[in-house]
Order: structure tokens, then C-alpha cells, then sequence
């Protein structure tokens, strides 16, 4: 408690200590955590529950959570739907988050060694052209990647596709990685180099395995981002390519029943089951990473 002393109030000398109330700390913030909190759950909760229901409950009664109006016929029926086999986009998805993931390491892991051990200052210059990739909304750049693409003769393909997800993976992925092998002793280089290992080796067996934190954590955050993407499947690989992922499929798939909810609702609702189940288990790696990466060197 603060207080207020008066000096001299009494004939002794003695001091007069007033207590004055204390106002609560943190509460406008832990309003608006949980006003914000409260705007990402209604919408999911509206997702979940009326996934089980009829149209006519889902318009009547949209926040109910009364048992008798569930049934799981409708997920049955977006899981065998006709239009879009759910399980197809499942692979097409997971497929491109492994590609992704093994490239964007591949690439980023060494340049961000190189950038993290050199002290000269072109190596500064190039860390921040990395960071101000991060600033570049990835749909500025689809229009002169789709005609770079199609001078490669790589439009409508696999390879395209993974190419453009893989660079916009780089520019985080490399800052993050940079900062957390800063905080490696380059001692452990200076050992191995006297071993006769090379720097490929040094890399490889002894930097790579100590990055596995920051390394978990963009694998994550790189699993979220392909597998929610839209706009870039949807113009790089294209009808043409006969490929859908699980969000231009339910695109395909749901937009000729944009009004009819029972397909709406349980088509989204497993769409994103896989990656709501991926978060919930491997969240902690998420914070963990991004504070080792911030915090460390």
C-alpha cells in the first residue's frame, strides 16, 4: 500500500501515515485480453456446434448447445462429399507443409549460419534485406511470380508452387535462426575446425542439432501458413493442375452451397481439425522458439 506521511501533526514529532486506496493494476489490460480473447472464440464455437445441426437450427438457435439438435450426419456427408474428397486435399496439404519445410531448412539453416558467423558488415546489410522481406505481403508479389513462373514453363506445377511457399518461408525463418545461432560459442566452430571438420560438417553435426528449438518452432509456424493458404494455390497451381489443397478445395467445394450451412460448417470444421490439433499439442515449441530466437545473442 502507498502511503502519505504528514510531518508534525502531533506534539511528540510523531508521523502520521495515511493510507491511500490502491488502484488496481492490470485491469484494463486483462479487459481487453479477454474482450480480444472472447472475438477468436465466438467464432470457433459457432463453428464447432453448428456443424452437428440442421439448417433450421443453425438459423434459430446458433449459440445452442442442446444435445437433440446434433447429429454427425452432416459431417459424414461433407467427409464423402462428392465434389471434394476431403482426405485428397488431406495428402495434397501435407505434401506441400513437407516440401515447404525441408527446402525453407535447407536453404535458411546455412545462409543464417553464414550471416550469424561473419562480423563484416555486408553480411548486416544482408541479414536486414532478409528482414525487410518479412514487411512484403506475399500478394504484391503473385503477379510477377506467376509470369516469372511461366517463363520457367513452372505454372500449374508442384514444383512452382513449393518454390514460391519455400521463399516466403526465408526471410523470418533466417532472422529467427540468425539470433539463435548467435548465442552458440563460436568456440564450438574453433574446436571443430582443429578437428579437420569442414564447415559443411560443423554445420551439419554440431550447429544443426543445437537449432532444433528455433528449427521446431518455424516448422510450426511454416505448417500454418501453407496450409491455410488461398490466394497462392488458387493462381499458381489453378484448376489446370487438377491439385487442391484443403482450402481451394472447400473453395471448390462449398461455394456453390454458400447458403446451404450443413455443407458450409462441417466441410470447414475438418478442414482445420488437422492443424487446430497440431497447435494444440505443439504450442509450447511455438513460444519457447520465438523467445530463444529473440532473447538469446
Amino acid at each position: 500500500m502507498s502511503t502519505l506521511r504528514l510531518q508534525g501533526s502531533l506534539a511528540d514529532g510523531t508521523a502520521l501515515a495515511i493510507k491511500s486506496p490502491r488502484r488496481p493494476r492490470g485491469v484494463g489490460r486483462l479487459i481487453f485480453l479477454a474482450v480480444l480473447t472472447l472475438f477468436m472464440l465466438v467464432p470457433m464455437y459457432l463453428l464447432i456446434v453448428n456443424a452437428f445441426k440442421s439448417q433450421q437450427d443453425i438459423l434459430s438457435h446458433p449459440f445452442s448447445l442442446d444435445p437433440e439438435l446434433f447429429s454427425t450426419q452432416y459431417l459424414q456427408q461433407a467427409w464423402t462429399n462428392p465434389d471434394f474428397s476431403i482426405t485428397k486435399g488431406y495428402a495434397v496439404s501435407a505434401l506441400f507443409v513437407i516440401l515447404v519445410n525441408l527446402l525453407s531448412i535447407a536453404l535458411a539453416g546455412p545462409a543464417a549460419y553464414v550471416i550469424a558467423r561473419r562480423t563484416k558488415r555486408r553480411y548486416r546489410v544482408l541479414l536486414l534485406l532478409f528482414v525487410a522481406g518479412t514487411f512484403i505481403p506475399s500478394q504484391v508479389l503473385v503477379i510477377p511470380v506467376v509470369y516469372t513462373l511461366k517463363f520457367l514453363g513452372l505454372m500449374n506445377s508442384i514444383l512452382g508452387f513449393v518454390l514460391f511457399e519455400t521463399t516466403l518461408t526465408l526471410p523470418f525463418s533466417i532472422f529467427l535462426y540468425v539470433g539463435f545461432i548467435t548465442s552458440i560459442p563460436s568456440s564450438l566452430d574453433e574446436a571443430a575446425a582443429m578437428d579437420g571438420a569442414s564447415k559443411f560438417r560443423i554445420f551439419g553435426s554440431i550447429i544443426l542439432p543445437l537449432m532444433k528449438p528455433a528449427v521446431v518452432t518455424m516448422v510450426i509456424l511454416n505448417t500454418f501458413s501453407v496450409w491455410n493458404d488461398f490466394v497462392n494455390p488458387q493462381i499458381i497451381l489453378g484448376p489446370a493442375s487438377g491439385l487442391y489443397t484443403v482450402t481451394t478445395g472447400i473453395y471448390a467445394a462449398v461455394g456453390q452451397y454458400s447458403t446451404d450451412y450443413t455443407v458450409v460448417f462441417p466441410t470447414l470444421l475438418l478442414a482445420i481439425l488437422p492443424i487446430l490439433a497440431v497447435f494444440i499439442v505443439l504450442q509450447r515449441h511455438i513460444v519457447s522458439g520465438l523467445t530463444a530466437g529473440a532473447t538469446k545473442g
